[in-house]
Parts: structure tokens; C-alpha cells; sequence
């Protein structure tokens, strides 16, 4: 694996800038305000890709929301590719039976992990749940996922920035980048 010290120095190209991010985030917490409007919503963040969106989105809203955290994971360490096989690792903190509920991602590329946590999900019988994805991979789509509020859809690329990460790393960029082949490529 060649990367650098520099985060920067990693990225091939900026794919999304942080205004086209922050112009999307608006514009998605007013469609979602409306939609909601007179009713109280539950956001959950699926860890620890989609806090970053999580946090802006939730400043978007203008409706009464409630926030809950789920860490689920199909990828290990370092990997670029879902392995298929969805763990638990954080379950959500409060009951969601009777909630209006909006699961609030990162990326959905395979739609393999999402497809598992909203079939866990529709088990604690919320009155609604919808998907609300920052990126879409529909190249990469191997189930259909119904995506309610969408920000982009990207091609098939690998990136990383405001959330998404290589080995933990690049998740505090600002922007979503296309990180350099040769950092995933070339060996340890």
C-alpha cells in the first residue's frame, strides 16, 4: 500500500467539492422537513461512514428529529469490496416501534448491507422507514434498494472523504475524492 502522510496527496481527483456537498445537505433537509412536516422523525446513522452527512443533514431539518447510531460491517480492515457477510456491531440505543424512521448512509454501492438493515429494521415495527443515501453506486448494485431522498449518484470509482475511508484513514477530508489506485493496489 504507497500513501502518503498527506491526505491530499492520495486523492486523484475531487469528485464532489464541500459547497456541492453542503448545497446538497440543504436542499435534502428541506425535502425531508416537508415530508415530514407535523410529525417527529428518527434518523439513524449506520457507523461510521455516514456521521459526518448525519451531523449536517440533522442541522437541515427543521422538524423534531431523534437521533440513533447502528455500526454494521461487510468490509474488514483495509478491504475495497463488501464481502457479502453483514455483522452487527452497535445496535441502536431506543425502540423505534411506532417511529417515523430515516436510515441516514454514507454510500450504497452492492445494496447488500443496506437490504440486510432495513429487513432487521421493518422486525422492531417503526411506522415508516425510509432511505436517505448521500451517494449512490448504481454500477455497482447487486439488490435493488428503494432510495427515498438521494444526494449523488457517482460513478464507479473508489472514494473516500467526509466520511468514507481507506483503513480508517481520509474520513475527515471536507469533500469525497477519488482516492489514487496505487494506494489500494500496490502491497504493504
Amino acid at each position: 500500500m504507497t500513501r502518503t502522510a498527506d491526505l491530499i496527496a492520495d486523492v486523484a481527483a475531487v469528485l464532489l467539492s464541500e459547497d456541492q456537498i453542503q448545497e446538497k445537505v440543504a436542499e435534502l433537509g428541506r425535502r425531508i422537513s416537508a415530508d415530514y412536516a407535523g410529525r417527529e422523525l428518527t434518523l439513524v446513522s449506520v457507523l461510521k461512514g455516514s456521521l459526518p452527512f448525519m451531523a449536517d443533514l440533522m442541522r437541515a431539518i427543521t422538524i423534531p428529529v431523534q437521533i440513533d447510531l447502528m455500526e454494521v460491517s461487510s468490509y474488514g480492515g483495509t478491504a475495497t469490496e463488501s464481502s457479502g457477510l453483514v455483522r452487527i456491531l452497535k445496535d441502536l440505543s431506543s425502540s423505534i416501534d411506532g417511529h417515523h424512521v430515516l436510515i441516514v448512509e454514507d454510500i450504497i454501492d452492492t445494496g447488500l448491507t443496506l437490504n440486510y438493515l432495513v429487513r432487521y429494521l421493518r422486525g422492531k415495527n417503526p411506522a415508516s422507514l425510509r432511505i436517505c443515501t448521500l451517494l449512490d453506486k448504481p454500477a455497482r448494485r447487486l439488490v435493488e434498494i428503494p432510495i427515498d431522498y438521494r444526494g449523488f449518484e457517482i460513478p464507479d470509482q473508489f472514494v473516500i472523504g467526509y466520511g468514507l475511508d481507506y483503513g480508517e484513514r481520509y474520513r475527515n477530508l471536507r469533500f469525497v475524492g477519488v482516492l489514487r489506485p496505487e494506494v489500494y493496489t500496490s502491497p504493504a
